[in-house]
């Protein structure tokens, strides 16, 4: 299972938004086929390993790490190719959380007098999906929040303009996080100061897979010229009393006005719809802050540079009005590396506000 894994990592830019699975063959102690999921569409794992196993394939025992699928969707199920290959054994990590699955395809395999294990590297394959997992369990995203800050806890000098905190070391891992996310979403103060693209620049393959860019513009303020815009899959979330802007040549979509904003559980449930597994948010203190205080952020990614910005400088967050200490919110950290010049922190919640 352990090389299922691995063969389904290499999915990790690539599937969206269809789960990164792996899946290697086995019989008589000997892997006689592998095959991982590269992109929506194509043939699935399962169906990659059989075709390399040929008829090896029949008595076998079949590594996956989720459940072979039983719908018939962009392809057909996945359970009815192993039943045809005649395979004696499926393990797989754990059932798939999308209902149109969600046991079906284990009941169809053991209907056919295939023995099935469920739970093998259950916790790494979660890992692994965390966004698809969280979509389906949870009914949103995953959400990675991303913030570059000095030393001093700042994110911008005190006179404005565009400035790089991180190195370039750092810069390009963030190309990674952006090249795994379905979606990377900001605010309009920073395609107003920063103009951003927002894109993907990382070659990890023939081919580049764009997350769709989200900007939330409660008012519609932002220009119809930002570089956010350049190129397809930009969309903008609006407040519903949001002015009509005719010069607007990208979608805009109206969703429920909260407090300072358009409601972030609205855009978390809009994103679902469009099929979102993991979202990166790239934005300013402001939004950050909401996130925080709404108790959305999943996962914080932090970029610490070796340079002070001064007391004057934008702070790394914007967040009040949390009563007292026990309603704080708490995080933990996950991982501190080295990028660079600079320091990683990732860090997980403990307790939301």
């Amino acid at each position: 299972m352990g090389r299922a894994l691995e063969l389904a990592a290499r999915g990790l830019y690539t599937t969206d938004p269809n789960p990164r699975v792996g899946c290697v063959v086995v019989r008589d102690g000997l892997v006689v086929g592998e095959g991982w999921h590269v992109r929506a569409g194509e043939p699935h794992a399962e169906v990659l390993a059989l075709r390399a196993a040929g008829p090896q394939a029949r008595g076998a025992t079949v590594y996956v790490t989720l459940e072979p699928c039983s719908h018939t969707g962009r392809t057909p199920p996945c359970a009815d190719a192993l039943i045809a290959a005649g395979v004696a054994r499926v393990v797989c990590c754990s059932v798939d959380p999308n209902p149109r699955v969600a046991g079906g395809g284990i009941e169809r395999l053991r209907a056919a007098g295939i023995a099935v294990s469920v739970g093998t590297c259950a916790a790494e394959a979660r890992v692994l999906n965390v966004g698809f997992f969280s979509r389906h369990e949870r009914g949103r995203p995953w959400v990675r929040l991303k913030l570059a800050m000095s030393v001093d806890a700042r994110t911008a000098p005190a006179g404005g303009g565009r400035v790089w905190i991180s190195g370039e070391a750092a810069r390009a891992d963030v190309q990674t996080l952006r090249a795994r996310s379905s979606a990377v979403l900001t605010g309009a103060g920073t395609v107003r100061t920063d103009d951003p693209r927002l894109d993907v620049r990382l070659a990890y393959g023939p081919w580049i897979r764009q997350p769709l860019r989200i900007l939330l513009d409660p008012m519609l303020t932002c220009p119809a010229g930002a570089k956010i815009f350049h190129g397809n899959g930009a969309r903008v979330f609006a407040a519903a009393d949001a002015p009509v802007r005719s010069d607007a040549g990208y979608p805009v979509e109206r969703l429920p006005r909260a407090a300072g904003g358009v409601d972030l559980n609205a855009v978390l449930g809009r994103l679902k719809e469009l099929e979102v597994n993991e979202l990166l948010v790239e934005c300013g203190p402001r939004l950050a802050g909401a996130f925080i205080r709404a108790g959305l952020v999943d996962e914080w990614v932090l970029y610490v540079a070796p340079t002070l910005l001064g007391a004057d400088a934008a702070p790394l967050l914007h967040v009040s009005g949390l009563g007292g200490a026990d309603s704080l919110p708490g995080f933990e950290f996950r991982d501190v590396q080295r990028i660079g010049a600079d320091l990683r922190l990732i860090l997980m919640p403990t307790r939301n506000p």
